[in-house]
């Protein structure tokens, strides 16, 4: 991996820390949710928790695709979820977004957002962004423009009509370009990019809504060796100032990207079936059985 990349992401890494560190300290170790006012639909991470899944079921036409799912995502973690096609990876994300409908159980994002009385629209825009398998970016328009068009501001017709943007903004869109590593690609056709650089791209259109929790769905499919290795780095410079859940088939690509010490969870018929470091789980005799067909 590059060392700018690694270096940009340590320091990331280091500054959330320090940050925590520096709330706790103010507020007795509770994170500083005493110590602010929180804005109406403002999620509250004082306890350390993005994302809390408990109990969560789904059946279709008599078929569990999620069986009492219960899962946790820290503030700034990286998790990868892994598992066999029909575990329930697709529905537990479609659950946190509002795309589909639990029977039963509870989500949260935070500890006082409550997902499943919000809309999919709502859920975008506290802060949830979803990356899917297929990238979907504006092919006909630029780099910069596909990301600008993403901004987080308000685009009804009279306010797009004399939009300009801020220096901030401008600002903004350089750090991403330069964070994905499409600076030199600015004002190329979306259209035209290699397959890798458009799911690059947009995970960039994703960070320019500042999301607290990107949720990626095998995110390096089809990539070439060279751009799955980028895109390990790119996650991993975003670790901690956001938190990550990739759902991968790729054990080498869930490899860079735990480097042995990260959560890694399976799923199998829509519930938890093993969760611990990448070895861990793969020495499991039940995970071999259901997953790696051996």
């Amino acid at each position: 991996m590059t060392p700018d990349l690694l270096e940009d992401g340590a320091a990331r890494l280091a500054a959330w820390q320090r940050k925590k560190a520096e709330q706790a300290g103010s507020s007795g170790d509770r994170g500083g949710a005493y110590g602010r006012v929180l804005k109406a639909g403002e999620p509250d991470f004082a306890h350390g928790v993005a994302l809390y899944l408990d109990e969560i079921s789904v059946s279709f036409d008599g078929f569990k695709a999620l069986n009492k799912l219960s899962l946790t995502i820290n503030v700034g973690e990286l998790r990868c979820i892994i598992g066999p096609n029909g575990a329930g990876k697709t529905t537990m994300m479609d659950c946190i977004t509002g795309k589909t409908r639990p029977d039963s159980g509870k989500c949260f994002f935070g500890s006082t957002i409550d997902l499943l009385r919000l809309t999919e629209t709502d859920i975008a825009q506290i802060g949830i962004g979803r990356k899917f398998q297929k990238p979907t970016v504006y092919e006909q328009l630029s780099v910069f423009d596909n990301l600008e068009l993403a901004l987080r501001a308000d685009r009804r017709v009279r306010a797009a009509l004399f939009h300009r943007l801020s220096g901030a903004q401008l600002d903004r869109i350089g750090e991403v370009l330069t964070l994905i590593q499409l600076q030199r690609e600015a004002q190329r056709q979306a259209g035209l990019l290699s397959h890798g650089q458009k799911q690059w791209l947009e995970i960039g259109m994703l960070l320019m809504q500042d999301p607290k929790l990107l949720l990626l769905d095998e995110p390096v499919a089809g990539m070439t060796d060279e751009e799955t290795e980028r895109t390990a780095e790119l996650f991993l410079s975003l670790q901690g100032q956001h938190s990550l859940v990739v759902v991968e088939h790729d054990m080498k690509f869930v490899d860079q990207l735990t480097q042995g010490r990260k959560t890694v969870t399976v799923l199998h018929e829509g519930s938890v079936l093993a969760e611990g470091l990448l070895a861990e789980v793969q020495a499991n005799d039940k995970v071999v059985e259901v997953y790696l067909g051996r």
